[in-house]
């Protein structure tokens, strides 16, 4: 059974085809910048977006009409769901194309999957999108009740390397506590019970900061500095998130250029890395308070779990509190196919997306 896998980001739009769970082929389109900026809104750019999609299939040699299933990667627009592998639908792209939620290139992925799938008229699907919601309910309090705690997360990748874990220690996924921690551009450390992520910072608006968000913030100070310097909300939320953390203290988000920065002497650089990884280790020690300190294993992953020089600081940190297993990178491609192919193969039912968002009843403020 071919698969094709469409995932989309700001600058580039990863395809691939998958054969019975491997991957057969691959490609990374980058888009440049002079491209994009023809675009006003992300949502101008599906036409354009597709057609590169369609061509780079066809010039690949792929017969199209060999496809079997298509799954996307799950947009930023949708409303809180609970995990799981979902048919793309009406209500789905509805929600999408209007960037419900939030704008992000995400969205496209998603229409794009759909429009292909009625061509064909082959199913489609996206798995574990990032408005994935299973908080308990003391989760989402917040101290003030008009503002409820929001679950946001990378939640693919969690969802995904909890298996992954739960296969190394034998154990059904359903049946085991697990903190999971995606460490990459954002932040996610999650606590993961019986296969449900019950609780996680959300990594655009609290936890440690990171190469690119501020995390948390003192918010009397934070406060302060925003009248102080007048700022327009645009550009707070840029400060908060993709011009904080790393970038703000030291210039940049490179984890390989600051690790340099450190080998020859750069204390200060020293002092900031080491900062994140000690806030890291804080969200995972509050992690395995969530789940009562019965925890099976700690997973690492992302891009950042490739620095042996954070993975070495950070287990010094946290090994007390279980045996930790490390994943380094996302595999978004391959994690979407799986998704996708646990519906095919029966082992999983897919989900409808309009009668899940009933099921979340009034737990989410939409």
């Amino acid at each position: 059974m071919e698969i094709l896998v469409i995932n989309p980001g700001s600058t580039s739009t990863k395809i691939a085809i998958y054969d019975n769970e491997k991957e057969k082929w691959s490609n990374n389109i980058k888009h440049s910048h002079d491209k994009l900026s023809e675009y006003n809104n992300v949502i101008d750019q599906l036409e354009w977006r597709q057609k590169v999609i369609e061509e780079n299939l066809k010039s690949s040699g792929f017969d199209i009409n060999n496809i079997t299933a298509i799954v996307a990667r799950g947009g930023a627009g949708l409303d809180p769901i609970s995990g799981g592998t979902y048919k793309i639908d009406q209500d789905m792209v509805k929600d999408l194309y209007n960037n419900k939620n939030a704008e992000h290139a995400s969205n496209l992925a998603g229409i794009i999957a759909y429009n292909l799938s009625q061509e064909l008229d082959i199913p489609c699907y996206t798995v574990d999108p990032i408005s994935i919601d299973e908080f308990e309910p003391v989760a989402r309090l917040s101290g003030i009740p008009e503002i409820k705690r929001k679950c946001q997360s990378h939640a693919l990748n969690l969802k995904a390397i909890s298996r992954k874990t739960a296969n190394e220690l034998n154990k059904n996924y359903e049946d085991i506590n697990l903190i999971g921690v995606h460490l990459g551009g954002g932040i996610s450390i999650a606590a993961i019970k019986k296969g449900k992520i019950i609780d996680v910072n959300n990594a655009n608006q609290n936890g440690p900061y990171s190469p690119e968000r501020c995390g948390t913030l003192p918010v009397l100070d934070f406060l302060e500095y925003i009248y102080e310097h007048n700022f327009k909300k645009e550009e707070v939320k840029k400060r908060l998130v993709g011009k904080g953390g790393l970038i703000a203290y030291l210039g940049t988000n490179d984890g390989v250029q600051i690790e340099k920065r450190i080998d020859n002497g750069d204390k200060n650089a020293e002092l900031i890395y080491n900062g994140m990884i000690y806030q890291i280790a804080k969200e995972i020690g509050s992690m395995a308070a969530v789940l009562d300190g019965n925890v099976d294993a700690i997973f690492i992953t992302g891009g950042l779990a490739n620095s042996d020089y954070i993975i070495e600081k950070l287990i010094k940190k946290i090994n007390f509190i279980s045996d930790i297993y490390v994943y380094p990178g996302a595999d978004e491609l391959e994690n979407l196919a799986l998704g996708a192919y646990r519906v095919l193969n029966g082992k999983e039912s897919p989900k409808i997306y309009s009668e899940e968002i009933i099921n979340m009843g009034d737990k989410y403020d939409k």
